[in-house]
């Protein structure tokens, strides 16, 4: 049985920047297990047709937090990248606007614009009524009728699940204050008015597809890193994990980034408390390779018309050099037949935030943290974090534990 200070489950870019994170201060004493051959997790890229493609779905580093993206330089150097200004778009109504839709409606024609307009002053929200609990009740309060019903209602539908009263209101607090005044100004300035989406300028290498940053950082960590290792179960009263090749490790503190989901047992846990965890709710996504190019100028496309499987595609001819074609991105429970052409499930891909969620990762996470277990990132947190949040928390989690 082998025993470290700092035991590391999963090598995503939680787990990765974690460990790096402690070497780079000198530590010594740890040690990280990942189930696959390869590093990455969400973040992993392919060679398809000769040109990388990111299998976990389109990942990009974003610009916005220098401090992360002055520590991953450090792995894999500036110059390395490219920088896009973003261009994501909507199909809509046979054509395409920009995203978000709410400060975009200034490029449909005129008749079209004052119809969402008269939507948009009759939501809820701007008419000062009471915010509702429930998802879809929330989503015709908070955008009005034409965007929920044109938009937004069957894009969540698609990408999430048919019952989108089981998600929570909670998280949707991030989405842009969609008021009469401002979008009738992009509207006569004819331009996105208002805060930018995430990944407004982003960064994507230049030769490599994004997986290539994490490999890096997996070999930075020489034999600290051990693949092909799946742990089954924990004893969070011996901080030990059990794999299913029988070996064992301990560590005095355990950093798990891994979906609490796939622990067959947690021994010391109370009954409850697991009942809870099983509770806890993803959705997986196929990405899916489409060789023909696409003529148009956009980085990725969202889709929420309900004929379509897919609910966005990823234009990879427009960011990744030598790329051709498309992919992509189906929920698990919208995929069709196989047309013969490159796919890849990701059985984890979203955490959905339902109702009871909080409550749930709140409790189990403290009882974790009381046992010096640590849960990071996505699937540590359950929170659906994009790749410069995790290496941001994995950071913060690093300086506060060393």
């Amino acid at each position: 049985m082998e025993n470290v200070k700092y035991l590391i489950l999963g090598a995503g870019p939680a787990g990765l920047s974690f460990a790096n994170c402690l070497k780079q201060k000198g530590e010594e004493s740890f040690l990280l297990l990942e189930k696959e051959a390869e590093a990455g997790g969400l973040c992993r890229s392919a060679d398809v047709d000769e040109a990388p493609l990111d299998i976990g779905g389109g990942h990009f580093l974003d610009v916005q937090r220098p401090e992360v993206n002055r520590f991953l330089f450090g792995f894999m150097p500036e110059e390395e990248w490219n920088r896009y200004e973003r261009d994501s778009r909507i199909s809509f109504d046979g054509g395409y606007i920009g995203h978000p839709f709410e400060a975009n409606i200034w490029q449909m024609a005129p008749g079209r614009q004052r119809e969402y307009l008269e939507s948009i002053a009759n939501a809820g929200c701007n008419r000062g009524e009471k915010k509702p609990e429930e998802f879809i009740d929330w989503i015709y309060w908070k955008l009005g009728k034409r965007i929920a019903e044109d938009y937004m209602l069957p894009y969540n539908e698609k990408m999430f699940g048919r019952d989108l009263n089981a998600l929570g209101t909670y998280w949707l607090e991030k989405l842009p204050n969609v008021s009469y005044e401002e979008t009738q100004k992009s509207c006569e300035e004819r331009r996105a008015y208002g805060k930018q989406p995430g990944h407004a300028q982003f960064y994507y290498p230049k030769k490599y597809g994004y997986g290539e940053l994490w490999h890096r950082m997996r070999e930075a960590l020489n034999d600290k890193a051990v693949m092909n290792v799946k742990v089954r179960k924990m004893d969070a009263l011996r901080g030990q994990v059990i794999c299913s090749d029988g070996s064992v490790y301990e560590g005095e503190k355990i950093i798990t980034t891994i979906p609490w989901a796939e622990w067959e047992e947690i021994a010391g846990m109370p009954e409850e408390l697991w009942q809870d965890l099983k509770k806890l709710k993803h959705s997986g996504t196929q990405i899916e390779y489409v060789p023909e190019r696409m003529d148009t100028g956009a980085h990725w496309i969202y889709y929420p018309e309900k004929e379509i499987s897919y609910h966005r595609i990823l234009v990879r001819h427009n960011f990744c050099s030598g790329g051709k074609g498309y992919w992509t991105e189906t929920n698990k429970e919208r995929v069709e037949a196989d047309r013969g052409r490159f796919r890849y499930m990701n059985e984890y891909a979203y955490p959905l935030n339902t109702v009871d969620k909080p409550r749930i990762m709140k409790t189990l996470l403290d009882w974790a943290k009381e046992r010096q277990i640590y849960g990071l990132g996505r699937w540590g947190e359950h929170a659906h974090y994009n790749s410069d949040v995790v290496v941001d928390l994995a950071m913060e989690l690093a300086q506060k534990l060393g």
